[in-house]
């Protein structure tokens, strides 16, 4: 089917573009029942969430350095610059994560299958990510690389920042014991979900550093996942909070949404 590496490159970007769209419809119907949405009765077998987390994150880390070291590029200092925000990310994302998680987190809770389904989706979105940047990237020839870089490193860092502080709230409000509370301070004062706000931002700037579809198709793609999502917590903590829930935030962007 795949005549060449190019072929094989081109069909998962595509196909990451178009799984978006269906993606944002199923996530109108359905949330993942992991975290506050966990249910036993629909989550099926389940695994300890931070081995989860570990586990589906790791192509990320794993299948990049060894695709990396194949790529025409492997040698340019650029490339080694562009992928090291998108690994700074994932080592937290795999490692430090769970690691805190590992210590707040008792229960069973996080359903096999959706590790998986997100374990495939890291495969192959891992595999274009770091195959543009180590091949496919034309760093001679870009005269405005680090412009990009720049503005889309001041994106990344800045919603990675937010994603971090915002896990960190959530974790910390956990750890507490007593069932879920509202959190309160800094963007969650103005949306329910700054940590989702935060990787939208992170994965905006990314598509701009790489200025390349493979990019793009994972700011869409993450999109098309995390606004549902952050929609429904959004239903989720009115619901159980009703008139104690602050009525002036929004889901995931400030003022808008």
């Amino acid at each position: 089917m795949f005549s060449s590496d190019e072929n094989l490159f081109n069909f998962i970007v595509f196909f990451i573009l178009v799984m978006a769209f269906p993606t944002f419809i199923l996530c109108q119907f359905f949330t993942s029942p992991y975290g506050k949405h966990y249910t036993s009765v629909d989550s099926g077998t389940t695994i300890s969430p931070p081995i989860a987390w570990a586990f589906m994150e790791s192509p990320t880390l794993w299948l990049t350095f060894l695709v990396f070291r194949l790529g025409k590029n492997y040698t340019n200092p650029l490339a080694f610059i562009l992928i090291s925000p998108y690994l700074f990310h994932y080592i937290n994302r795999t490692i430090i994560y769970p690691l805190r998680l590992r210590s707040r987190s008792t229960k069973n809770n996080f359903p096999l299958n959706i590790a998986v389904t997100a374990f495939i989706f890291n495969l192959l979105n891992a595999y274009i990510q770091s195959r543009w940047v180590s091949h496919y990237a034309n760093y001679e020839e870009d005269e405005s690389f680090w412009v990009r870089f720049g503005i889309g490193m001041g994106l990344f860092g800045s919603g990675m920042l937010v994603n971090i502080w915002a896990d960190g709230v959530l974790l910390g409000l956990k750890s507490q014991g007593g069932g879920y509370k509202i959190p309160r301070g800094g963007l969650f004062d103005y949306v329910s979900s700054p940590n989702y706000l935060g990787e939208i931002m992170e994965w905006l700037g990314w598509a701009l550093m790489t200025w390349s579809w493979a990019g793009l198709a994972f700011f869409v793609y993450t999109c098309a996942n995390l606004v549902p999502r952050a929609v429904s917590n959004h239903k989720w903590y009115v619901e159980k909070f009703g008139e104690d829930y602050p009525k002036n935030r929004k889901a995931v962007f400030p003022f808008l949404y």
